[in-house]
């Protein structure tokens, strides 16, 4: 059974900083397809608003891509030994709240995709 998890979301002040994480577990057994092979991502849905894709990581060479809201700010990195995926978020600001998901899809092809269960990020003083 393939299972991603989200952790490290919680109550932060403004201009403070959380790193989340996404484990996952079962990929190789599971899909026969090693974690390293998936295409990552995280998307973030705020109250009222439709999901929005945050960032996401390539199963190739691990390049990185950023939304223009968060761009700067926040860093994506992968540890495919450990099949964990973080999102270090600084200088957090009020809209940032929101509940964060992560997303694995194999190669990217959009056709093999798994999701976590999102972890609440608020920013509030």
């Amino acid at each position: 059974q393939v299972q991603l998890v989200e952790s490290g979301g919680g109550l932060v002040q403004p201009g403070g900083s959380l790193r989340l994480a996404c484990a996952g577990s079962g990929f190789g057994s599971a899909t026969g397809f090693a974690f390293a092979s998936y295409v990552v991502r995280w998307y973030r849905q705020a109250p009222g608003k439709e999901r929005e894709l945050v960032a996401s990581i390539s199963y190739a060479d691990d390049r990185s891509t950023y939304a223009d809201s968060v761009k700067g700010r926040f860093t994506m990195s992968r540890d495919n030994a450990k099949a964990t995926v973080y999102l270090q978020m600084n200088n957090l600001k009020p809209d940032d709240t929101a509940v964060y998901y992560c997303e694995a899809d194999l190669w990217g092809r959009g056709m093999d995709n798994y999701w976590g269960q999102g972890t609440q990020v608020t920013v509030s003083s």
